[in-house]
């Protein structure tokens, strides 16, 4: 499998893994990474920073939106063997250290299992890493509030519900909303196409994750960027209604 690089504003990137998405932000030579994979997607995620010029050392942080380990799956190894630092809104930060796991169970799976896609999907988890215990050991919250400085200049958005600490980042002069969880656009375990939520046993408190549609309703933008299915475009704000009426 090779990695699925796709240009969407200038510099910045999306690529697709196995099931899960992540994004690469450029300037010059440095670049910004929010998210990962999965443990399995590592030399996918590798291969992606080459393919838009860049490398591992090049990477000045990891931007996490939330700690599930198809988001976080090399984020420990890029901070371990390079020094990265790995950076999550301070409600994500214990998660990520695994202090907790905001994360569906084996049994809710199991209960689950007649759904469409399911099952296949849980075989996927399984093969990637999606169950391994990853601990980041010294993750960090941001630093400030408002635009990190880092390449993409991204702007945290806290958008809880998913998880405790889900942040969406915003890239405003590109026009561009990087949703993760909070907001997509597919999952293999989803027969719906276009902008919806996560089917509900994802979500750690599914009425937050459904209040965060409204705040990701308020970011400019026309360009979105989900944690899983492919690009969308059109008025974020259009989006994160869809999502809400589908919700409801």
């Amino acid at each position: 499998m090779r990695a699925n690089v796709q240009h969407v504003a200038d510099g910045t990137y999306l690529v697709h893994g196995s099931n899960t998405n992540w994004v690469i932000l450029t300037d010059g030579d440095a670049v910004t990474l929010v998210d990962t994979g999965y443990p399995g997607d590592r030399q996918l995620l590798l291969d992606s920073l080459a393919a838009v010029g860049s490398s591992p050392e090049a990477v000045a942080a990891v931007l996490i939106t939330h700690a599930h380990n198809d988001h976080l799956g090399s984020a420990e190894y890029l901070r371990r063997v390079y020094g990265t630092p790995v950076l999550l809104h301070e409600a994500e930060v214990p998660h990520a250290r695994r202090d907790f796991l905001h994360q569906v169970t084996v049994g809710t799976v199991l209960r689950n299992g007649w759904r469409p896609g399911v099952l296949p999907w849980a075989a996927h988890v399984i093969r990637s890493g999606g169950t391994a215990h990853l601990p980041v050991a010294s993750p960090a919250p941001f630093p400030a509030a408002g635009p990190l400085d880092l390449p993409g200049r991204p702007v945290p958005v806290h958008t809880p519900g998913h998880t405790d600490g889900h942040c969406a980042y915003h890239l405003p002069g590109a026009g561009v909303v990087i949703s993760g969880d909070a907001l997509v656009s597919g999952h293999p375990t989803s027969r719906i196409e276009g902008p919806q939520l996560l089917p509900d046993m994802f979500h750690h408190e599914r009425a937050r994750t459904v209040a965060s549609l409204d705040v990701l309703a308020e970011l400019d933008g026309d360009v979105l960027l989900p944690g899983h299915g492919p690009v969308h475009h059109g008025p974020v704000r259009e989006a994160a209604r869809l999502a809400g009426e589908r919700a409801r």
